[in-house]
């Protein structure tokens, strides 16, 4: 073989090796770049997923309404009656103390009123002295009608002569009124209960300076009537129309612990307070045997009637923002919708929802920051703990 064929070999041998050498470099290349875009597309993905919200589910249990409630309440007497001073003056003495049991019209305290003796005394005098003019006016006019018949006395001065008598009588008339009214305020230097009751306050002390009327300060008695105990009561709105008039309660109080006392609604307000949200209730509660004590706490247990379904969920679940209270829930389509909700009460760790949700809503335990309506999220193994529709202890 012939050196220019061997170089010519040679060459050829280098070219092909030369060509598998880019090749090889040219398959490593296209390899190394469809590997980096399989794992950017793999980033984009896994970025993606952590990009979506990851929510749990509560579940809302349908139940029976609530056929209950239990409220705090303000124990009060049936009638309460302050007593203050009609006339001004001393106190005398007083007859009864804190805790006495009176009778209507009974003396409670007795006030020395000088100035209002004086007054009475005057006015009697007024009235003696108009009774004399009156008589005087009396006579007058009798005798003129005698000389009237012979011409001594013209009938211009009868005239007068009557019309004086008639201003003496109706002085007289006005003396009168003054002396009754005067004997009318003397009779309260006796102050009297107005009605069958017990005495829950004395203000008062022999010699104590008394200004009539003044009901700007303390009154001298307060008289209770405790045969009958109202109860203050303030009712959800929610559960306001589901407790009406006549329904049937119970009231304990925490001195007789284990004891309950029978009450019936007797009153509602029939508005709703804008503050709190409730409506004033009053009932009506048997005391006879005196055990209630008017002013004191009690709890009322209150049946109600056709009341709705209520659900408790977590606090967690509750969004405040400007749009109002709502809660977040999710449509068929796994998509973020939000729920405007009212409150019916606060538990503390969990909220009665009044209105807003049905039974088949599907609500986020706890919704992230940031989450907007329409939104997609992953949704983990529901809430572990369901949450039922309340039954209110």
């Amino acid at each position: 073989m012939s050196e220019s064929n061997v170089r010519r070999g040679f060459k050829a041998r280098l070219g092909f090796a030369g060509l598998l050498t880019v090749l090889g470099a040219a398959a490593l290349v296209v390899t190394g770049i469809g590997e980096r875009e399989k794992s950017d597309a793999k980033l984009q993905q896994w970025t993606e997923a952590q990009a979506v919200p990851t929510v749990s589910i509560l579940a809302l249990n349908a139940k029976p309404g609530v056929n209950s409630l239990n409220l705090p309440g303000r124990l009060e007497a049936n009638l309460r009656a302050p007593i203050y001073a009609r006339v001004s003056g001393y106190v005398k003495n007083w007859k009864v103390d804190i805790g006495a049991s009176v009778k209507t019209g009974e003396t409670l305290a007795e006030i020395e009123a000088p100035d209002l003796d004086q007054q009475l005394l005057q006015a009697r005098a007024d009235l003696s002295s108009a009774e004399a003019g009156q008589q005087l006016a009396a006579v007058t006019l009798s005798r003129g009608r005698t000389l009237l018949v012979s011409s001594a006395v013209s009938q211009q001065e009868m005239d007068q002569r009557a019309a004086d008598l008639a201003n003496k009588q109706a002085a007289v008339h006005s003396a009168e009124a003054n002396v009754e009214r005067l004997q009318v305020l003397a009779a309260y230097k006796s102050v009297a209960a107005p009605f069958d009751g017990v005495v829950t306050e004395r203000n008062t002390d022999i010699g104590a300076l008394i200004s009539a009327g003044s009901s700007a300060g303390l009154a001298m008695f307060v008289i209770s009537d405790v045969h009958k105990l109202k109860v203050s009561i303030n009712v959800p709105q929610n559960y306001a129309p589901a407790i009406r008039i006549g329904a049937k309660a119970t009231v304990s109080v925490p001195e007789y612990p284990g004891r309950t006392f029978p009450a019936v609604v007797e009153a509602s307000a029939r508005s709703v307070d804008v503050g709190s949200g409730t409506t004033h209730m009053q009932l009506m509660v048997d005391n006879a045997d005196g055990a209630l004590m008017p002013g004191g706490y009690a709890n009322v247990h209150a049946d109600l009637v056709g009341a709705a379904g209520l659900f408790r969920i977590p606090v967690s679940a509750l969004i405040f923002d400007s749009a109002g209270l709502r809660v977040a829930a999710l449509d068929a389509g796994d998509h973020v919708v939000f729920k405007t909700v009212t409150i019916a009460r606060d538990l503390g760790s969990e909220i009665e929802i009044g209105t807003g949700l049905q039974a088949d809503d599907r609500v986020i335990a706890a919704p992230p920051d940031g989450l907007a309506a329409g939104d997609s999220v992953r949704i983990v193994e529901p809430h572990a703990k369901s949450v039922a529709a309340a039954t209110v202890k």
